[in-house]
């Protein structure tokens, strides 16, 4: 079953690298569940297409969509473009490595790059950090790209990211100070 080991792989892909810090090692040892209403793979294309209120449960990842693409270039890269329905925002969320740290994102489109392994959430972008249950960081903008190699990430705003708290589409960012670490 050649192609059904594909189509995990390259969904794997997608869900343990779009992350805002450091993913949960464990994650990638965790059987991947997904639900979606049609699903289409094409193995000379190494494409497959999952359509129809998607989740995607691995471990602490949950991946929402009404579409999630995923596909594998010929060096191996695997890339993954996931799409919300109208009106609605796609979601991510993942727990961070060995820390009560949750990151979630939520954008009309979220894409991974395998190859520059990037994560970037476009339209109405919006980042999150939890620390345990309480909302630490959060980032909005049009554009969020994050660099899982060098662990920066970039925000972008524009007229498209206009909001009633944001009226000219500017990026909002509220970011709060690591607690202190109490000394011995």
């Amino acid at each position: 079953m050649k192609s059904t080991a594909s189509v995990w792989l390259l969904a794997l892909a997608l869900s343990a690298q779009a992350s805002l810090a450091q993913a949960e090692k464990a994650d990638r040892n965790k059987p991947m569940n997904v639900e979606a209403d049609t699903l289409r793979h094409d193995e000379p294309k190494q494409t497959s297409v999952f359509t129809g209120r998607v989740v995607v449960t691995k471990g602490s990842i949950v991946i929402r969509g009404a579409r999630i693409e995923v596909r594998q270039d010929a060096q191996g890269n695997q890339y993954g473009l996931v799409t919300a329905e109208p009106g609605k925002l796609a979601f991510y969320r993942q727990k961070r490595d060995s820390v009560d740290e949750y990151v979630e994102g939520e954008a009309e489109i979220i894409e991974y790059d395998g190859r520059a392994d990037t994560v970037k959430f476009s339209k109405r972008a919006q980042l999150r950090r939890y620390r345990g249950s309480t909302l630490n960081d959060e980032l909005t903008g049009q554009v969020i790209l994050y660099d899982n190699t060098t662990e920066v990430f970039n925000v972008d705003g524009g007229a498209a990211s206009a909001t009633p708290g944001a009226p000219a589409g500017r990026v909002r960012a509220t970011l709060m100070p690591k607690p202190e670490t109490p000394s011995k």
